[in-house]
């Protein structure tokens, strides 16, 4: 059974190691000489586990769905131990936990951070910090293609043009992937870059942006932005996250040059056009249109970015934020696309009673497509078991003389993988001073809010009932 996690683990170790090495080159090339050495053991212990990718793959005959999920997870607790290694040796005033803390929440692309004050850390650790979001946001849609199949069979057909894959067509998907990222991530910075933002601001950002992430190289977004012009266009650069990376894939790489079945892009630019109307309406206290876009554009991109002296506290923006965006995309939430079915199945139930001889609301919007009615089972089953890992977590936050509000908005944020901001009225909490219990339940539950929640329904399945 863990023979697929240590490929799956080997895999994504040798790109760890590239990006080792790139710090590295960054270091010398900067004069940051006193981190090289702890980035060589993390280029050393990554290229050691990346071996793991060479073991005989044609002695895995078939690859159960539970093989899949645990190598998923594996990667979840492993890898952000190899990333931890530079914050614990480069930074001798930082704990194991805290280290492992910082390295799971850059992976998990949630923005946790144990760090009060970035300005403390060298210009190669705060790349290594929006590296390890990058890497995390990769890792992430690559382990949407590998769990293809807990979804409903239209993204099947659209993302893959198989509905089962085997191992090698797997790793061909995969580096497809990878090249829209990296390429989609420099035309990022490359926009930044005409902004006129400081080029090492652009590429950190770039990075984070990509992969959904909240870390950030300043304590205030305002060192970085000078005009509301670069606030305007930064929010148009945080949607690739919200509408992912499915169009720019089927372009490159469909051959039938069409939509497939159906495309989330349409509705979800309605969604993203009514919102933007809703806030500027009712919303716009501070009288500034920019910044209220930028609000909802992070929000639904499940960012999670803030201007510090822009204080909503709207329990709006976390209602965007529990929804998210798209289903192949970086960014967490519940995921648009299935509140919509839902929302249209129980219409259709409504409506029902009242003309039961009619088929009504029975195909996905903008297509001909017909609604999978056994998919509505996996959403409802996924709400189900959100709800339940929110309740639990609210418990356990309670118990650590969390207020209440604050453990019910800290907990949506960390199953959403979010970053904490003003725009939730969370500033005064402190990740550094929370003790080792609290940061250790912070860090699985930031595991298992990555992780499709269905997929932990279905280890449920077949670990407790196995019946």
């Amino acid at each position: 059974m863990f023979k697929l996690s240590f490929i799956y683990l080997g895999s994504f170790c040798f790109i760890l190691s590239l990006l080792s090495f790139f710090n590295i080159i960054y270091s010398y090339y900067f004069d940051i000489l006193y981190n090289i050495e702890v980035y060589s053991y993390t280029l050393i212990i990554s290229l050691i586990f990346s071996s793991f990718f060479f073991v005989r793959k044609n002695e895995i005959k078939k690859i159960s769905i539970y093989e899949k999920i645990i190598a998923v997870i594996s990667g979840y607790i492993i890898l952000p131990l190899i990333i931890s290694i530079p914050y614990y040796f480069g930074l001798n005033y930082l704990s194991f936990i805290n280290s492992y803390f910082e390295a799971v929440s850059g992976f998990t692309s949630t923005g946790f951070s144990t760090f009060d004050n970035v300005k403390y850390l060298d210009q190669s650790m705060l790349l290594w910090r929006s590296t390890s979001q990058w890497f995390g946001g990769l890792y992430f849609l690559i382990s949407i293609l590998f769990l293809i199949d807990i979804y409903d069979e239209n993204y099947k057909k659209i993302l893959t043009n198989f509905i089962s894959l085997n191992l090698g067509e797997i790793v061909k998907q995969s580096i497809k992937i990878l090249l829209v990222y990296t390429i989609i991530t420099f035309f990022i910075f490359i926009i930044y870059n005409i902004i006129n933002l400081r080029a090492f601001d652009a590429f950190n950002l770039s990075l984070t942006v990509i992969s959904s992430g909240g870390f950030l190289i300043v304590n205030d977004l305002n060192e970085i932005f000078q005009s509301n012009f670069q606030i305007y266009v930064f929010s148009l650069t945080m949607l690739i996250s919200f509408f992912g990376i499915l169009l720019p894939y089927n372009i490159l790489f469909v051959k039938k040059k069409e939509l497939l079945v159906f495309t989330e892009d349409y509705y979800l630019l309605i969604y993203l056009s009514f919102l933007i109307g809703l806030f500027f309406v009712f919303f716009n206290q501070e009288n500034n249109f920019a910044i209220t876009l930028f609000s909802v554009i992070s929000s639904i991109s499940n960012i999670g970015f803030s201007f510090d002296f822009y204080r909503q506290d709207n329990f709006l923006f976390l209602i965007l934020i529990i929804i998210g965006g798209s289903l192949v995309s970086t960014s967490s939430g519940l995921r648009f696309l299935k509140i919509y079915l839902l929302t249209k199945f129980s219409i259709n139930e409504l409506l029902s009673h009242s003309k039961p001889k009619h088929v009504l609301l029975n195909k996905v919007l903008f297509s001909n497509a017909k609604i999978d009615w056994n998919d509505i089972n996996k959403y409802f089953f996924t709400i189900i078991i959100f709800i339940l890992s929110l309740t639990l977590l609210i418990f356990l936050l309670t118990i650590f003389n969390i207020e209440f509000e604050e453990a019910f908005k800290l907990g949506i944020l960390t199953l959403m993988n979010t970053v904490n901001s003003n725009l939730h009225g969370l500033e005064s909490l402190s990740f550094s001073e929370f003790s080792f219990s609290l940061k250790f339940i912070l860090i699985i539950f930031m595991i298992i809010g990555r992780i499709e929640f269905i997929s932990i329904l279905i280890l449920i399945k077949k670990f407790v009932f196995k019946n």
